[in-house]
């Protein structure tokens, strides 16, 4: 076997797990966010530790919020959530940036979609985070509204949705 060989679609498939979030990913979760490029990416301003982590174990409290914890050969590359807010049920990810460019989300929100069926589901995405755009549209999502400062720095945000 050449182990310079690209990894087949299945073998590269079966890297990505989701399993439920545990307290013991919420530090690896409050690193990747403190991340300043992520950060910037994701035009969402990092919590301290104290905010941060009682913002997530209330997450963990709610029944009503979707939860997992997305896994790379067995590692922590970072998290996705569904909620409610406004009416509308809402989708999310961050993923740490030293698992950027593997296509780890691309297949982590593909797999989290087969279990999490309320539809229409949305997703609210900087505009210019060309990349996170593209994992949405792979995932069936299209762009159906624009919003002018949607994010607490100004930055323009996209409002996706997901029909079926």
């Amino acid at each position: 076997m050449d182990p310079f060989a690209p990894a087949s679609v299945e073998s590269r498939d079966a890297d990505v797990h989701l399993r439920d979030v545990t307290e013991a990913d919420l530090l690896i979760f409050f690193e990747h966010q403190e991340d300043p490029v992520a950060s910037r990416m994701a035009a969402f301003l990092p919590r301290d530790r104290e905010a941060f982590l009682a913002h997530w174990k209330k997450i963990l409290g709610d029944a009503a919020i979707i939860k997992k914890t997305v896994l790379f050969r067995g590692e922590v590359a970072g998290n996705i959530v569904s909620f409610e807010q406004s009416a509308e049920r809402l989708v999310g990810y961050w993923i740490g940036r030293s698992f950027w460019g593997r296509g780890i989300a691309t297949r982590a929100l593909s797999r989290f979609l087969v279990d999490v069926r309320a539809r229409p589901l949305y997703a609210y995405v900087a505009k210019h985070n060309v990349a996170s755009i593209r994992v949405l549209q792979k995932c069936g999502f299209t762009i159906c509204a624009r919003r002018e400062g949607g994010s607490k720095d100004g930055v323009e945000e996209l409002r996706m949705w997901l029909a079926r």
